[in-house]
């Protein structure tokens, strides 16, 4: 768990994530008074020395240790800018992180820190199904690096993971357990806890970290580090963003561990411009508000679908019951279920596309997490391009619809879902 920082507090007591998101990491002072963080849109910053200037750069190309009380100064908008290293600070709140690095894109971020820990002849356990870009990563891209990439089914026991692994004689090649949960688009929970431990079981030749896409329920109701995970990523363009204006992604975890991503992403130039983390710094603010309104609509949305005729089956993790297996898990792990609902339809694609071309009020459109409801098609859109066969393997069926509730009101919502319903 990170060490808050003494502006954290308010008369010796901590405050909470929601409130610190107003003002943590800044001062007016610094800005001419500015109440809101300006945007810093400059590519360089000058040094007041030549020895600072020095100093700076040995810190960020890992040339020597910081010492007490040292930090690394501003040099170059592609190492850091004060809108990333604000928004930076503050991400670290809701996961209890010690520190974060801010990406361009949520593939920027998984591809980074992947390419960070994993070398020629290492072997990636992943779980199944992930978001179709993530298994192109896998499967497509890392073995031209020459690792590979192993999946899991979601749902089901790491140990069964882990038997695969001795089957194949790949156990002492693994390097990263990189799972995704709840999994896209199907909703099924991942034990991070048991993924950790094995982790742990497998760590005797060197350390195997975990690393969790926790972009379906978001740092609101999952926090991963705190199960025994060593890396979070996320879409930030998703629930930190909200609002479907900018394209991002994160990676939290220890100093240790981040400051050996920052480099790679320095080298790559994968970081997030200053605009983007402005605009993530304005998200913030009305993060819990959003994501609360969001899954308290989904509740009544997926009670809705679940009654409803033409509905085959629903996903969605506040429908789970003691009797699943899943369920411990989800009490254990999660805090609320969100607001991502998958549903199929009764027939199949046909079906599927009439209800999706009806819909008035919702967006027919991929991502997820903003304040506007979107709906999408995972078996042709964003998961096309994983093989047909895994995806009916893995639960991606022609019948399914992928639903993301936004902040409208849940009669409107409903309402939208009934007519197109009508057209099925």
């Amino acid at each position: 768990m990170a060490e808050r920082k003494p502006e954290g507090y308010l008369n010796g007591r901590p405050l909470h994530p929601e409130s610190l998101m107003m003002s943590y990491g800044y001062r007016p002072e610094w800005s001419e008074g500015a109440a809101k963080i300006p945007i810093f849109q400059t590519s360089t910053f000058i040094f007041k020395s030549a020895e600072e200037g020095k100093a700076f750069f040995e810190l960020a190309y890992g040339l020597r240790s910081r010492r007490d009380g040292e930090q690394m100064g501003l040099i170059y908008s592609r190492l850091n800018n004060p809108d990333l290293e604000i928004l930076e600070d503050r991400l670290t709140l809701w996961d209890e992180a010690e520190a974060a690095a801010v990406f361009a894109s949520g593939m920027a971020a998984i591809t980074t820190t992947l390419l960070t820990f994993l070398r020629p002849g290492d072997v990636l356990l992943h779980s199944e199904p992930v978001y179709g870009g993530t298994d192109f990563l896998f499967k497509h891209v890392l073995p031209q690096f020459g690792v590979r990439a192993v999946g899991f089914r979601a749902g089901t026991p790491p140990e069964q993971a882990e038997l695969l692994l001795r089957r194949l004689g790949l156990t002492e090649r693994l390097a990263m357990i990189f799972i995704e949960t709840p999994a896209n688009p199907t909703n099924d929970l991942v034990d991070i806890a048991a993924c950790a431990a094995l982790a742990n079981r497998l760590s005797s030749v060197r350390r195997i970290l975990v690393a969790v896409d926790n972009t379906f329920l978001g740092p609101l109701w999952q926090q991963p580090l705190n199960h025994g995970a060593d890396l979070v990523l996320y879409s930030a363009t998703k629930y930190i963003g909200g609002h479907s204006d900018v394209i991002a992604g994160v990676c939290l975890g220890s100093r240790e561990l981040l400051d050996q991503v920052r480099v790679l992403r320095t080298i790559f130039g994968t970081m997030a411009g200053p605009h983007t983390g402005w605009l993530l710094l304005r998200s913030l603010e009305t993060l819990k508000l959003r994501m609360t309104a969001q899954m308290k609509t989904a509740r009544h949305v997926a009670a809705f679908l679940k009654t409803h005729p033409k509905v085959a089956r629903v996903r969605y993790l506040g429908n789970l019951t003691e009797d699943d297996p899943q369920y411990e898990i989800f009490q254990r792990q999660c805090s609320a279920p969100g607001s991502m609902i998958s549903f199929e339809v009764v027939g199949g694609e046909a079906e599927a596309f009439r209800l999706l071309n009806a819909l008035q009020l919702i967006h027919l459109a991929v991502s997820l997490g903003g304040t506007e409801s979107l709906a999408e098609h995972p078996a042709t859109m964003t998961h096309a391009d994983v093989d047909p066969e895994e995806r009916i393997e893995l639960g991606i069926t022609p019948a399914m619809i992928r639903l993301s509730i936004g902040v409208e009101h849940p009669e409107d919502v409903i309402a939208d879902l009934t007519q197109a319903l009508e057209a099925v």
